[in-house]
């Protein structure tokens, strides 16, 4: 075996490695199960419901603040069905609009869907969690790319959410959000 071909072998078992430890020890791991007896229980109904607001950070793929940002939302329910719409401004100066569009099982499953996501996003609420798995087309001035998001919300014992995402292309993260969502006073 030549020097060469020893390195990119050592290069290649490094690689799989990180991708195991991420896929069976890190962020992705981890599954709506493993939260199902932890309490206190996320209501997507009730947690997601009325006015909120949202601050939060965008880490880039070296890990350092790409961005900042705060949001504003509204949700609201009939049923088993909501609207959910996001306002968000950047620090930038640049704004965001978006609603998704949610359908709550009476198994805790959750469908989503949004302008900007391809297809259907699927996820389950389960515990203080939810996670939500989509497909995030991003605006054309970003890149136009689709992107697989990985979306946790964590319920804090005073009822406020905290959101964590990570953001993959071709299974390589390139970004990740983590933000604070709470429920404001309608006046």
């Amino acid at each position: 075996m030549t020097a060469a071909s020893f390195l990119a072998t050592g290069a290649l078992a490094m690689l799989g490695l990180v991708w195991l430890r991420e896929y069976l020890a890190g962020f992705s791991a981890q599954r709506p199960r493993h939260y199902a007896d932890a309490t206190p229980q996320f209501d997507l109904i009730r947690h997601l419901n009325g006015p909120m607001i949202c601050e939060g950070v965008i880490y880039g793929p070296t890990g350092r603040v790409a961005s900042r940002f705060t949001g504003r939302f509204n949700a609201e329910w009939t049923g088993n069905r909501g609207v959910m719409t996001e306002h968000f401004i950047y620090d930038s100066g640049e704004t965001q609009d978006r609603a998704w569009h949610l359908e709550l099982g009476n198994d805790g499953a959750i469908r989503a869907e949004a302008a900007d996501v391809e297809g259907t996003g699927q996820g389950r609420q389960s515990g203080p969690t939810v996670q939500l798995r989509y497909r995030l087309r991003l605006p054309r001035e970003s890149g136009g790319h689709v992107l697989d998001a990985n979306d946790w919300m964590y319920l804090a014992p005073n009822g406020t959410i905290v959101n964590r995402s990570q953001f993959r292309k071709f299974g390589i993260k390139v970004a990740e959000l983590v933000a604070t969502m709470r429920r404001v006073d309608a006046s």
